[in-house]
């Protein structure tokens, strides 16, 4: 495709809002996200899908940006950069969402027929379900929209099914009674991703069991007195002396309230150290016992069950809980419990507590565990071959330090339970006989074959998100048709960017499937990011207030320089503490950036021709050309190892310090042809290498340069086939040493920076007498020197200031008042030295780093680092007036 923009005068000013929407609708428009190259090397990401129901946070920005950076630096080493784009049917998000719609206007799912509701559903996600992916647009995503994809498109639906069925077959998928976290609220199992822990204000029973032969009772304590009515069995630890009596007799309890008789049983669950060391175990209703339960030989069938799907109390299959607690809220119930073994003497103590307490993060009521038939996966055998993929290689996480929580939760991996009792999801292809036999296929003619002339119902429930999204690696590329174009250039992917906190829930899933379904894994690369915390370091929440609008930034300061930021903080795996003054700060360099392109473009100098660099004799240019080479190998690497922060760092550096504050300087009124078309190549190579980070502005600036084949987007990636040239690198390290160290000292000591002075240098090397031959008018211009005299400078105060293996000394008589100047720095220097050692001496107090805010100790501390500087600088200062 052929760009058909020129060179065309640059705004005064640097706009983002301007040119943002202009840039993205021209690279989606024109195919460049995923531009023809049937024949390159392939590079795929797929994105972790967002939930329909969406919108950016700052999450998504941080993910998305990183992959973002990524995909467009393989785009532009010309690979067939593939990335992956859709989003989840997200089950009970979505499903409440619509459900709330409903009841708006004073109407309810039930009113509906299961059709009907999902029928609403897909009306709802054609008219709302894009917002996200309008808002990954505003952040530069350059995603392969044409592919979009979506969880329960017909495709991925056949793949879900197919999914099941085999596993069915394989004995990996079964139904199964266990305990699941149950919200009372949405009626539904829900995942642990789903469940939020709160600190509640609550109570800790201690209650008396009497001992079934009337010899005594045993104390056991609770924060769910309810739960009483189902109890099976009291714990205590087998090596507790004070209970091996009971124990060896076989004693039993008799339950107050039901009167249930049940046994004493010996499990290390029970701590003897805590309480009096007996524990009440339910079962039904606790996931530590149930476990319990299983090792004291009780069937999940004969658990007892007291709640049902709204947590009403209802009769346990013995008939023993009394008709007065039948239909009871839950805390109802806990409230009439204490009451009844208060007026019979059994309440021993009541303790104020904060309770960690399991809510659902969508329904807001907190969650039960219940015991229900459920459909599990057998993960601890498809957990086997992604273990070992890791362990081989196969598989490299990146930062290295997540293996170890990789391999301790899958190598201790639970059942996963994948159904879910909503409308809205993949329904399971399972159908019951009256006889209670299950069938499973991919289609209802295909269970009822296999049934012959049984009835057959369809089973209800659908699966969880997270199964579907466990296939999006290879069932976006076109599996189950193996011969799908895509699928054998593409999978596996190269790269997977997520969250640390999305490791088992998604990573380690789509790890196992994708190597059970396609004998592959399903990335090589798996890269963990932290989370994007706020300024003072705590998790963003909405009930704290602090939560940051990514869409907010970007409308004040550009996509740009949030997408810089996100990057340049990005550090392996650490925490993000966002900082919008560095948004800005980031915001101001593409501004920099910007007005340099405008002095280039005033000064004849535009687009370049040509890949290689140009030919180059002066010492500035051959200097300039070698850090471009040297900034090309530090991306190259940092983007290697992704260190995105390396990345940021390196081309942040070049372009601020090497490009803007001292090439430009340099060449300034010195504008020949050399020069022009050196200046023009390197501009080029910046917005080649800063594209990644920075899309809009650079894209804006490369089309107004001149007459270009191409967009940036899908222009090449660096290659100056030449090579650092160390003699022009001292050279002009010389003499950026020389103007930047007479500029500070200069400022030190009051000096103004336009005063003209006069150097003395006595014996100098044959290397810097040549070099301050070759360079008398940069030193004229730029350090404002009339002279550097090769000969000892005259007695009198002087400053020294330093150049490679060369010390200047400046004469100061007359310049400044020498003993006005000494005696003001001599007073800030002790200022300085005296908050220094005041903050040293609060850092050193135990009490105030134990006692102290988080941010407080850390503001100290850096307080303390930026009077210590300040301190070395004015001796410094100091020191140069001798």
């Amino acid at each position: 495709m052929t760009d058909t923009t020129s060179e065309a005068a640059l705004d005064k000013t640097f706009d983002p809002a301007a040119i943002e929407a202009r840039w993205y609708a021209h690279w989606e428009q024109n195919g460049l996200f995923r531009p023809e190259r049937p024949d390159a090397a392939p590079f795929t990401i797929v994105n972790p899908p967002p939930n329909v129901t969406g919108s950016l946070h700052i999450g998504h920005a941080l993910d998305n940006t990183l992959q973002d950076v990524v995909i467009r630096y393989e785009r532009l080493r010309g690979k067939d950069a593939l990335w992956v784009v859709g989003t989840d049917h997200a089950g009970i998000a979505t499903q409440m969402v619509v459900e709330r719609q409903l009841e708006a206007k004073q109407d309810k799912r039930t009113n509906y027929t299961r059709e009907q509701f999902v029928e609403k559903v897909w009306e709802w996600k054609a008219e709302s379900g894009g917002t996200i992916t309008g808002q990954l647009r505003r952040l530069g995503c350059s995603m392969d929209w044409s592919r979009e994809q979506f969880t329960m498109d017909p495709h991925f639906t056949r793949a879900v099914v197919k999914v099941f069925v085999d596993l069915y077959n394989q004995g990996l998928i079964y139904r199964d009674k266990r305990l699941v976290n149950w919200d009372p609220k949405l009626k539904t199992a829900i995942s642990d991703l789903e469940v939020e822990t709160r600190e509640i204000n609550g109570s800790f029973w201690h209650f008396k069991y009497p001992l079934s032969d009337g010899s005594g009772h045993i104390m056991v304590a609770t924060t769910r007195p309810e739960t009483m009515l189902a109890d099976m069995a009291v714990a205590v630890n087998p090596a507790d002396e004070r209970y091996r009596p009971l124990l060896e007799r076989g004693a039993t309890v008799t339950l107050p309230i039901t009167g249930r008789e049940i046994p004493i049983v010996a499990d290390e669950h029970a701590d003897p150290e805590l309480g009096s060391g007996a524990v009440k175990i339910t079962p039904g209703h606790d996931f530590n016992d149930f476990e319990v339960g299983k090792r004291a030989g009780f069937k999940a069938a004969d658990m007892l069950n007291m709640l049902d799907a709204e947590a009403k109390v209802c009769q346990t299959a013995d008939g023993l809980i009394p008709h007065e607690f039948i239909g009871m809220d839950r805390f109802e119930a806990r409230r009439r419990v204490v009451e009844l073994l208060d007026a019979d003497g059994l309440l021993e103590k009541v303790e104020d507590r904060v309770i960690q307490t399991p809510y659902g993060d969508r329904g807001g009521v907190v969650i039960e565990p219940w015991l229900t038939d459920q459909w599990y996966v057998d993960a601890a055998t498809l957990a086997q071959p992604a273990i070992q993929a890791v362990r081989s290689g196969e598989i490299e996480i990146v930062p290295k330090t997540w293996e170890k929580t990789f391999f301790n939760w899958m190598e201790n991996i639970q059942p996963w339970c994948v159904s879910r009792q909503l409308w809205w999801g993949h329904r399971i292809p399972a159908w019951f006989a009256e006889d209670g036999q299950i069938f499973v296929a991919e289609t209802e003619d295909a269970a009822q074959a296999l049934a012959g002339n049984k009835k057959l119902t369809r089973d209800e429930d659908v699966l969880d998100t997270w199964f579907s999204s466990a296939l999006w690696p290879f069932a976006t590329l076109g599996w189950p048709d193996q011969d799908a174009p895509l699928l054998a250039k593409h999978y596996p992917n190269d790269l997977l960017v997520s969250g640390f906190d999305i490791l088992f829930f998604w990573d380690a899933r789509m790890a196992m499937q994708g190597i059970h379904f396609m004998k592959d894994v399903p990335w090589k690369r798996l890269y963990l990011h932290g989370l994007v915390r706020a300024a003072d370091g705590q998790k963003m929440s909405k009930s704290k207030g602090n939560v940051v609008d990514p869409l907010g930034l970007i409308d004040q300061y550009g996509a740009d320089a949030l997408r810089f930021f996100m990057t340049a903080m990005e550090s392996q795996g650490r925490d993000v503490k966002m900082d919008e003054k560095r948004v800005e700060g980031y915001r101001n360099f593409a501004t920099k950036l910007w007005n340099a392109a405008r002095f280039c473009q005033a000064n004849g100098i535009g687009a370049s021709t040509s890949l290689a660099a140009p030919a180059a004799t002066s010492a500035v240019n051959r200097w300039i050309v070698g850090e471009v080479v040297e900034t090309v190998a530090a991306l190259d690497k940092a983007m290697a190892d992704l260190r995105f922060d390396a990345a940021a760092n390196a081309i942040y550096h070049f372009v601020w310090n090497q490009f803007c504050d001292w090439y430009i300087e340099l060449i300034k009124g010195a504008f020949d042809d050399e020069t022009k078309a050196v200046a023009g190549w390197v501009l080029d190579q910046i917005l080649v290498m800063l594209h990644p980070f920075m899309p809009f502005v650079t894209e804006e600036l490369w089309s107004k340069m001149g007459a270009r084949e191409h967009a940036l987007i899908v222009a090449q990636w660096p290659a100056p086939e030449a090579a650092v040239d160390a003699e022009a690198k001292a050279e002009v390290e010389w003499l950026i040493a020389l103007i930047g160290n007479l500029r500070a000292a200069k400022a030190e000591l009051g000096i103004a920076p336009g005063a003209r002075l006069t150097a003395y240098l006595a014996a100098p090397s044959e290397a810097t007498r040549a070099i301050i031959g070759r360079n008398a008018v940069a030193v004229d211009r730029l350090a404002r020197l009339d002279a550097i005299r090769f000969e000892a400078a005259p007695a009198g105060p002087a400053m020294q200031v330093g150049a490679g293996d060369a010390m200047l000394a400046i004469p100061l008589e007359g310049v400044i008042d020498i003993a006005a100047e000494k005696a003001r720095l001599e007073k800030a220097h002790t200022t300085a030295l005296k908050e220094r050692d005041s903050l040293a001496k609060r850092l050193e107090n135990p009490a105030f780093a134990q006692k102290a805010k988080p941010e407080a100790v850390e503001k100290a501390r850096a307080d303390h680092a930026a009077h210590a500087a300040e301190a070395e600088r004015l001796a410094a200062a100091l020191a140069r007036l001798g």
